[in-house]
């Protein structure tokens, strides 16, 4: 016979927009009643919370540990990107985030990367054809089309590009978008051409316009890129067509909170609770005809408990009717990863970071703390003696460096602003999105180290500093991207290196959120690529010093 148990609370009836005390009932997995109660209780019953839009990758971890971390914030579910990895390993690196999801109940949805890689002016370790994104929208695991990166491509009527959506239609699946600061009627054109949703929209007035134009708008508040507070108001205007996500977010961040801290933000905004748990739990479901419970009869039991509808403290999670976290423990076992990577380690000497000024200006990445965006400045350079091109630390301008991890090149160097390093370097070899290996900071000597200890470890995150004797590194095993460890072990292993390059300067909330996003070269204006500085606003090379 099958278990059945009971579960007492105010349960939250979204869909009709009431709460109301009563005791569910769960046998096999599914809830086979809601008996409304006269006892009074305490804590309320909602639908698990699901992000919308999320590369696992960028949290550190593995899948399974990244569910292990989640839950525990009533997250159940999640609609995944697993372009990072793809762009490292192709549709094996997919395949492995599907066969490592399958240890753990989290129910983790993920889609079939369209853009990669995503442009031409880097080098990825792999590529996945047409032929390969047809394969794997066939797969029933693989939900939608992940996010169309390449909007010139899309509005240019780039067939590949075309193609790929097709696919996704012809399938009846979903499209998700990625258009950063598209307006009007290219707006209109990139959604018209069969993309659904958007979770680049950094103004609201961006995000109006692709609503007009049709599209959902996923509202993104991750480790680097934060635009809730401009956007909130959407869920109360528009309560059918926002979802909420993190798209990128650490370790650290995600052991503090999840989709549960965004919906309480709402509701301390003046959202309406019901509008907030409708973007939160109901309408992923909806737009990814996701097999997610609604809490209705019938559903599977994929049910959270709370103490209150303004905190959102998560007391227990059930997924299918699992009790798979309580009081703030995940119950869900550990699973130990299998290792997956495609490295080339190489070293990096300080003489190959010298930058001989040979022209009167100097084009300076403007970092935004909150924003993938950048902007682009023009400086007279900062000289030494022998007119070689060096840090300005008064003015926080830095040496920005990435090289390649497929093979031995020669390293690119550009600047960049508002990292706010007074000594010491940084380094990753998370680097959206063909993930070379990118650094930031003061002296040659320091870079050339951080460098060196992400290419001795196969991938990971450093800080180096030889004026305080430190050298920290995260490895990072899994294709150069995640750790296998527990979300625990990698936010305190991310919180040392955090804690060092703060304390040399930097005043950004994430620096190394922020420094995987100089290399992403689908969003304007300035990034820098293995193969040089790149203008993202006409989509093509430029100098790094001009006349």
């Amino acid at each position: 016979m099958a278990a059945t148990f009971q579960i007492a609370g105010n349960v939250v009836d979204i869909h009709a927009r009431r709460v109301f005390a009563a005791e569910v009932t769960v046998r096999d997995q599914r809830i086979v009643a809601i008996t409304p109660t006269d006892v009074p209780v305490q804590t309320f019953l909602l639908p698990g919370f699901i992000d919308a839009h999320v590369h696992i990758e960028s949290s550190l971890l593995v899948p399974t540990e990244f569910a292990r971390a989640a839950v525990v914030h009533g997250t159940v579910a999640t609609v995944s990107d697993p372009h990072e990895i793809g762009n490292v390993l192709g549709v094996a690196g997919v395949q492995y985030m599907l066969e490592n999801a399958s240890h753990s109940p989290f129910k983790f949805y993920f889609g079939a990367p369209s853009c990669v890689p995503a442009t031409p002016f880097e080098t990825a370790g792999a590529s996945i054809s047409v032929a390969e994104v047809e394969q794997l929208l066939d797969d029933p695991r693989i939900l939608y089309l992940s996010e169309m990166m390449n909007f010139p491509g899309v509005l240019q009527g780039d067939e590949a590009c075309l193609a790929k959506i097709r696919a996704a239609h012809q399938r009846g699946k979903p499209v998700d978008g990625h258009a950063p600061g598209l307006r009007g009627q290219q707006a209109a054109q990139y959604v018209a051409a069969g993309i659904s949703t958007d979770h680049e929209c950094f103004t609201r007035e961006e995000a109006l316009d692709k609503l007009a134009a049709g599209c959902q708008i996923s509202i993104r508040e991750g480790s680097a890129a934060r635009n809730f507070d401009a956007l909130v108001g959407l869920l109360a205007d528009f309560p059918a067509r926002t979802m909420l996500c993190s798209d990128d977010k650490h370790p650290d961040e995600l052991l503090a909170g999840h989709i549960n801290h965004l919906v309480r933000r709402a509701v301390a905004s003046g959202t309406d609770v019901f509008a907030a748990l409708q973007a939160a739990c109901l309408n992923p479901i909806t737009h990814y005809k996701l097999p997610v419970g609604q809490l209705r009869v019938g559903d599977p039991a994929d049910v959270i408990e709370v103490d209150s509808l303004t905190n959102f403290a998560v007391q227990r999670t059930w997924i299918e009717g699992q009790l798979v976290a309580e009081n703030g423990r995940s119950l869900i076992p550990r699973v130990p990863p299998e290792v997956v990577n495609q490295f080339v380690a190489t070293r990096v000497e300080p003489e190959q970071l010298v930058v001989e000024k040979k022209a009167e200006l100097l084009q300076v990445i403007e970092a935004l703390d909150g924003q993938l965006i950048t902007n682009r400045l023009s400086v007279t350079p900062t000289t030494d003696a022998a007119g070689q091109i060096i840090s300005n630390v008064e003015e926080d301008i830095l040496k920005l460096v990435v090289v390649n991890r497929y093979q031995q090149a020669p390293p690119q160097i550009a600047t960049i602003k508002n990292f706010g390093l007074r000594r010491g370097a940084m380094a990753s070899s998370v680097a959206h999105d063909s993930h070379n290996v990118i650094a930031v900071g003061v002296a040659d000597v320091d870079l050339a180290d951080a460098i060196n200890q992400v290419m001795q470890a196969g991938g990971g995150l450093s800080a180096c500093c030889r004026e305080d004797a430190i050298a920290h590194c995260l490895p990072l095993p899994v294709a150069g991207l995640m750790a296998t460890g527990t979300c625990q072990e990698v936010a305190a292993a991310y919180q040392q290196l955090d804690t060092a390059v703060k304390s040399w300067g930097s005043r950004l909330r994430a620096p190394y959120m922020t420094l995987s996003f100089m290399a992403l070269l689908v969003i304007p204006a300035l990034k820098l690529s293995d193969l040089g500085l790149f203008d993202g606003t006409r989509f093509e090379f430029t100098p790094l010093q001009t006349d």
